[in-house]
């Protein structure tokens, strides 16, 4: 077996995390590759480790180890972009809906690789296509796409069309589209709703909308959204984000949002797992009358 092995968020807890694992995987006589930094961190702390760079993703790799949280996996998919490599998160951040096993669990999960017992997710990917000039090295997002205000207490007004077919103008502090993967993210803290990251849908959630009778809405993920936001307070430009990418475009800017056309997969070992999530990590059935 083969792995891919990447630390998106570099500090003194996630490089020796990173290095534990490292030594798991060589002690199970598995291929470990890393990229040049971790690999001169790795370096740092034992001169002597048997490790590879990665030449790129087209490799034999089997899977993809990704340490860290949510934010972590976010960055892995703009890391592999549109490689098929299966991700598996090893969780060392805090709520880790994205992440698929506990570092103090990586043993078993190992063995569950080895004897193929395990299921991949498949996760949707939102497409982002702006008309003008800016330039975006990878125009994707896992979880959401974000409209939102910019140097400016008042609120943005927000043209959303679906399938050329207007649906409403929003008052509100912004809006988010997001995947069902992404509905655990912004979209609930927005209000939104939460749905499994396999449903086939596009979530578009308000935030702090003017008009209290609005209220998300699920569409059919084959849609295309267009936006054109405008403003009344100060500046010309809105914010526009993709997951943790974040960028500035002028007022009136057409924005068109879609479902990309690939997908990325990670990796689950136990069946019910996302509703099992929801009960441990949002502390669902917490209450003496249960």
């Amino acid at each position: 077996m083969e792995i891919i092995l990447i630390c998106p968020f570099k500090n003194e807890v996630s490089i020796k995390t990173s290095f534990d694992i490292l030594k798991l995987l060589l002690k199970d006589k598995i291929s470990v590759s890393v990229d040049d930094n971790l690999y001169t961190e790795f370096k740092k702390i034992q001169q002597n480790i048997e490790i590879n760079l990665y030449k790129d993703l087209k490799s034999s790799a089997d899977f993809l180890f990704c340490i860290g949280g949510d934010g972590s996996m976010l960055k892995a998919v703009s890391f592999l972009k549109q490689d098929q490599i299966p991700i598996l998160g090893i969780n060392i951040g805090r709520l880790g809906f994205l992440t698929g096993i506990q570092k103090d669990k990586l043993n078993k999960g190992i063995h569950y690789l080895k004897t193929k017992n395990y299921s991949l997710v498949k996760r949707d990917l939102l497409k982002l296509k702006i008309k003008g000039k800016v330039d975006l090295e990878f125009p994707y997002a896992l979880n959401e796409i974000t409209v939102s205000r910019k140097n400016t207490a008042s609120l943005i007004s927000i043209e959303t069309s679906i399938d050329k077919i207007k649906l409403s103008k929003y008052w509100a502090d912004g809006l988010i589209i997001a995947t069902p993967t992404g509905s655990t993210g912004y979209n609930l803290s927005s209000g939104g709703p939460i749905m499994l990251p396999e449903t086939p849908s596009i979530l578009i959630t308000p935030i702090a909308a003017h008009n209290l009778n609005v209220r998300p809405l699920v569409i059919p993920n084959e849609s295309i959204i267009e936006l054109e936001v405008d403003g009344q307070g100060t500046g010309s430009e809105h914010f526009l984000s993709l997951d943790s990418k974040l960028i500035s475009i002028p007022y009136k800017t057409k924005i068109f949002v879609s479902k990309a056309s690939f997908s990325v997969h990670t990796i689950k070992f136990k069946k019910n797992e996302f509703y099992n999530d929801l009960s441990e990590k949002l502390f669902w059935g917490l209450d003496k009358r249960n």
